[in-house]
Formats: C-alpha cells, structure tokens, sequence
C-alpha cells in the first residue's frame, strides 16, 4: 500500500459548525473563500457530522456551491459515526458547551450499517459535493464508553463492522482512501493491527506541548508502513496560540497553573526569536516523522492567509534549542526532527 498523496496543509472546518461561538452563513462563505483563494486546487477540506451536528457539511456545501467551486477543484474528508437527529431538548446532547447554537442534535451511529447511514447523510448535507476521503471518527471515545468488558468488546466488533462498510465503499470506487481519526493513538494502533489504512489523523496526540516519545514512535512505525499522518489540534485547541481552552475544554489559570506558566514562558521565547506560536507549533508538529500534513482550522479569513503562510516560515535552530534548554520541548525530539531541518 502507497502512501497517500496529501497536500502539506489541509484546513479544517469546525469553526463552520459553530464551535465555542456561533456565526453566520456569510462569515463562513468568506472562510471558504478565503481557503479556495490561498491554495493551489485541488483544496483539501477536513469536516465531520460531529462537527455542528452536521453543522460544517451543510455550510461547508453551502459555501462551495455558493461560489460555484467546480467539484473537481476540492477534496472533502468526512469523519464518519456521528448522524444528525432532531433537537428535542433545550441543547444538543452531544459534547456540551462546545458547539452553539445549534438547530440539530447527534448521536453516535458506529457500526456497519450506522456508519453507511453517516456516509450518506454527509453527502447528502454536502450538496453536489462528496466525500473523498472517509473514516471513523473518535472510536477511542466510543471504546471508552462501554460500561464493562463485555461490552467493550462488543463496541469494537461495531467498529471493525464500520470499516468493513467503509472499505468496501472503497473497492466499488465511491470514495479515494479510508483512514481514521481519533485523539488516543492507542486505540489507532490497535484498529491499524486489524484494519488495512491509507492514512490517521492525530488529533491532540503530537503538539509543541504534549509530544510523548511513544507517541513519536508509534509516528515512526506509520511512517515505516507507508500510512500518512495528518497531524491535527496541532494547537491543542487554541491554548498554544492564546486561547482559554486546552484539547476542547475550558480552562483558567486558577486551576491550570502549570499550563498557563509553560505557555507564558513559551510566548516569551516567542517574542524574543520573533517568531509567532502559531509558526512554532505548525512547524514543531509537521517535522514530526510520518507527517504528511497538518490541519488548521479558521475563525475567520484572516486566519486562513496567515495559515496558509505557517509552513513557509523559516526557523532558526537556536529558536528550538531555547525552547529546550528552557524545559519546554523534549530535548530527543529537537535532535532527531529539529536540529538539523
């Protein structure tokens, strides 16, 4: 198996499903044209019925057809398990206090049958666009989730059944590539061991933060086996580059110290490198070995240019050699994948 062919950069469209704020239809059109604008075609597109309940596919459908982007000139990878449903309560069930406003509820569908279900409601929310590229999303959350061995057992028998369906979508030639994404590498190491992938997706898993060597490793074995790797929250939700969230939760410096005094010390390293974080945490996460792309979201088109500009940044080792003799980084990651790059 070939690795997949992927672009450096691949941007990703939770914003478009409303997260941690919500916005119009008109903001979302000029972050999708902003992202069609700054990249050769055809564009990448990353989304997922978790994202907004099916919130992100239908603008980001919306968008593309809004400015008569040819089919051809896009690749949209859909995160399949979750399928959009009514909203009967007050709020959506699903992750809450992360996704606002929403007219929809969704509820977790991951087994042969359900994740079919998800697939065709994904391009039914896409419009005249189509998925390409297709996987299971979060099976770690959902493995999680069982309240006994038993059923643990039974969830991952869904989700082996989930990517039978997925693969056979793929030898009919409905879609290009199956892979997965998910934030807990053990549970892709365990599905790689079972299932024959073309590419992962990383979530939380590889960042300036948090690079744990197993995780490096696991990184190397995908590489040596000719998967992809596009790492993903590369800045783990918006705390590297400024934001009150760490991996999707709220946090404050009351309660979160630690972080809050690593991230200080990092903008300050920033700042006298002259070098964003932004930069620093998209390049520490796409040397990362196996790495073919990074995904980045955008809260608004500005964001798109500057992201779209990240990769091209120039970095100086003593920039990374600061970080560190300062405790911030792994000193083996800097010697293997930074030193001499």
């Amino acid at each position: 198996m070939s690795t997949c062919a992927l672009p450096p950069l691949i941007y990703g469209t939770s914003v478009l499903g409303n997260l941690y704020e919500a916005t119009s239809i008109n903001h979302k059109l000029e972050v999708v044209k902003a992202c069609m604008q700054h990249q050769n075609a055809p564009v990448y597109f990353d989304s997922a019925g978790k994202y907004g309940a099916g919130l992100a596919l239908e603008s980001l459908g919306q968008s593309l057809e809004h400015l008569q982007v040819n089919p051809n000139d896009v690749v949209i990878s859909n995160k399949l398990g979750w399928f959009r449903k009514s909203l009967t309560s007050s709020a959506p069930t699903f992750e809450p206090g992360v996704w606002k406003d929403l007219k929809h509820d969704a509820e977790q569908k991951i087994s042969y049958h359900g994740i079919l279900a998800c697939y065709l409601q994904g391009n039914m929310l896409l419009g005249k666009y189509k998925a390409k590229m297709v996987s299971v999303h979060d099976p770690d959350e959902y493995l999680q989730a069982a309240a006994d061995v038993s059923e643990r057992k039974k969830r991952y028998r869904d989700i082996i059944g989930a990517y039978k369906a997925l693969l056979e979508l793929k030898a009919k030639g409905e879609v290009a590539s199956v892979g997965i994404g998910a934030k807990d590498w053990r549970t892709i190491a365990r599905i790689c061991r079972d299932v024959q992938l073309d590419w992962v997706m990383l979530a939380n898993s590889l960042t300036i933060h948090s690079h744990p060597r197993e995780v490096v490793e696991f990184m190397e074995h995908l590489r040596d086996n000719n998967i992809s790797i596009i790492n993903a929250a590369v800045f783990n939700g918006g705390f590297v580059v400024g934001a009150d969230y760490y991996n999707y939760s709220s946090i404050n410096s009351k309660h979160n110290s630690a972080l809050y005094q690593w991230r200080s010390a990092f903008f300050n390293i920033c700042s006298k490198h002259n070098v964003t974080p932004a930069q620093a945490a998209a390049a520490f996460a796409f040397r990362a070995p196996g790495v073919n792309s990074i995904a980045l979201s955008a809260g608004n088109p500005g964001n798109v240019h500057e992201n779209s500009m990240l990769l091209g940044a120039t970095i100086a080792v003593d920039f990374w050699a600061t970080l560190v003799k300062a405790g911030l980084i792994d000193e083996q990651y800097f010697k293997r994948y930074l030193k001499n790059n």
